[in-house]
């Protein structure tokens, strides 16, 4: 499983298949946010990162272009990531709670964490082109984790709809009408959950559209279903 996703990570960062994305991300590494200006951009499609055996298979949206475009490990060195980990590490799935570079020591417990499309997207907004190439990353994550999994939390609609197009591409029955998506969302998929959150940005943070408890509430239950399943 580990050689696996390593392989699939060296094919990864090499990816040049959407022109604008590859122009955006190394714009952003070249020009970079002046409180990063003495940084080294990473500036390459992002891997996923996390445990290999993980259970729960966390989903985002893109990476933030001064974030994991920056420092090459999703939802690292950004507020969205600070959301994630301080509540993964309050659930016990990481040992730290901050995620500042891929070198500061952050590790996950039984948890896996990814993203739909794999460059920076100008605006935060990939086209349904960027999506539909990203695609076969994604699925084949999921695939190589497939056997250990119980959980994919899905972290805002974008990730939730993707993720579901995922498993039906898996051979996974998706109930019809597909079950909105909503923050607390379940969607018990038999061999494994979907659990769906609003996404920690900063846009719904600081609205109060997603609160501490509120996203805390997901971990709980994320950690729930873990227990359950170790039990089993």
């Amino acid at each position: 499983m580990t050689d696996d996703l390593h392989r699939l990570r060296e094919e990864l960062v090499r990816c040049r298949m959407c022109p604008r994305l590859v122009a955006w991300r190394e714009k952003v590494s070249r020009e970079k946010r002046a409180a990063f200006r003495e940084d080294h951009y990473w500036g390459r499609p992002v891997p996923g990162f996390g445990d290999p055996k993980a259970s729960v298979l966390v989903v985002g949206l893109a990476p933030a272009a001064h974030g994991a475009n920056r420092t090459g490990r999703m939802f690292t060195g950004d507020r969205a990531g600070d959301w994630l980990y301080r509540a993964m590490h309050k659930a016990g799935f990481a040992n730290q709670p901050l995620s500042r570079d891929r070198d500061d020591g952050l590790e996950l417990t039984g948890a896996y964490v990814t993203a739909g499309v794999r460059c920076a997207p100008p605006g935060n907004r990939p086209t349904t082109g960027e999506r539909d190439r990203c695609a076969d990353f994604l699925q084949r994550e999921v695939e190589i984790l497939w056997d250990g999994l119980h959980t994919i939390v899905t972290l805002g609609g974008f990730a939730y709809a993707v993720v579901l197009r995922a498993l039906a591409e898996r051979g996974v029955a998706i109930p019809r009408p597909r079950p909105a998506f909503g923050h607390g969302v379940e969607v018990d998929l038999g061999t494994v959950a979907v659990l769906a959150s609003y996404h920690p940005s900063q846009q719904n943070t600081f609205t109060g559209t997603l609160t501490e408890p509120m996203f805390d509430g997901i971990w709980g239950r994320a950690r729930e279903r873990r227990r359950h399943n170790d039990s089993a």
